[in-house]
């Protein structure tokens, strides 16, 4: 845990910052191609941090645009002391002694995208790494949000994220797919959130390298499963029952995050920035 591992931790909150600099490149072009009612939307990049001087990072969010109506691709590296309510958390994942050294860093990318045609799903994606003086882990995924499901669409999308997992493990897709169907799923309601994708947290191999490059994977796959589909949908015809449809599944999305998101329970829990962790929430929503 000592040079090395500060060489990597500087190698992963690079690359996670790069991978923010290409996306939010990418979704401003996507925003030059579309529909031509309205001006084409930029992001407004802030500069956030944690309480009692811990890092911060970089809130990226673009509204009331041509394609997108809100998007947000968050980058940030923070470091601290766990409160006793997290290192509790962590050490019932399997985390030890965190009760003598309760020391963290962290650095990762986090996005969500709220379409303004119904028919474009919306998306969400994060990799990031974690550190503590006694263990690192990756995390991360990507899954799918429509409120009007294409099966073409779909299978797309996750065809992708089986691509970028394959070479790394064989049975990564299946397990990371699997994880994806239980975390994603809203108790209350009985139902998942969307239509998936993958999910995996506390990646330790015992090989960084390895694990870092599985988690560069799952970030480089994410323009090439999400932006054909919201290329294809932005100028699709929609009525107002679309729109309404579209609503009333933000109001789950809203429900999840609020409720069972890990990221966003941390996030809060450890003083980062509240705008920042909640960028995930849509503009508007509905409830029946």
């Amino acid at each position: 845990m000592g040079d090395d591992m500060d060489d990597q931790r500087r190698l992963a909150a690079d690359w996670f910052r790069e991978l923010r600099d290409r996306i939010t490149q990418a979704f401003e072009a996507l925003e030059d191609r579309g529909p031509t009612d309205r001006p084409a939307a930029r992001f407004a990049v802030t500069p956030t941090e944690r309480a009692d001087n811990g890092g911060g990072g970089l809130m990226s969010v673009m509204r009331d645009g041509r394609v997108f109506e809100k998007v947000g691709v968050n980058w940030s590296e923070v470091h601290g002391t766990l409160s006793p309510k997290a290192q509790a958390a962590m050490a019932a994942r399997g985390v030890p002694g965190l009760e003598k050294d309760p020391r963290f860093w962290a650095s990762g990318i986090s996005l969500v995208a709220h379409m303004q045609n119904p028919h474009a799903p919306a998306v969400h994606m994060n990799t990031r790494m974690f550190w503590t003086p006694q263990a690192w882990w990756f995390g991360g995924g990507a899954d799918l949000n429509p409120c009007i499901e294409y099966p073409e669409d779909t299978g797309h999308f996750h065809d992708t994220l089986r691509a970028a997992c394959t070479p790394h493990g064989a049975d990564y897709y299946e397990r990371f797919k699997s994880w994806a169907d239980e975390y994603f799923f809203i108790p209350h309601r009985g139902r998942a959130r969307g239509v998936g994708g993958i999910f995996y947290d506390d990646l330790n191999s015992g090989d960084w390298q390895a694990d870092f490059a599985f988690t560069k994977s799952v970030g480089e796959a994410f323009l090439p499963a999400f932006l054909p589909l919201a290329e294809a949908r932005m100028t699709q015809d929609w009525t107002d029952m679309d729109r309404e449809t579209q609503l009333i599944h933000r109001g789950l999305y809203a429900e999840y995050n609020l409720v069972y998101d890990r990221g966003t329970k941390f996030g809060l829990e450890t003083g980062h920035d509240p705008d920042a962790v909640l960028m995930s929430l849509p503009p508007l929503a509905k409830w029946p």
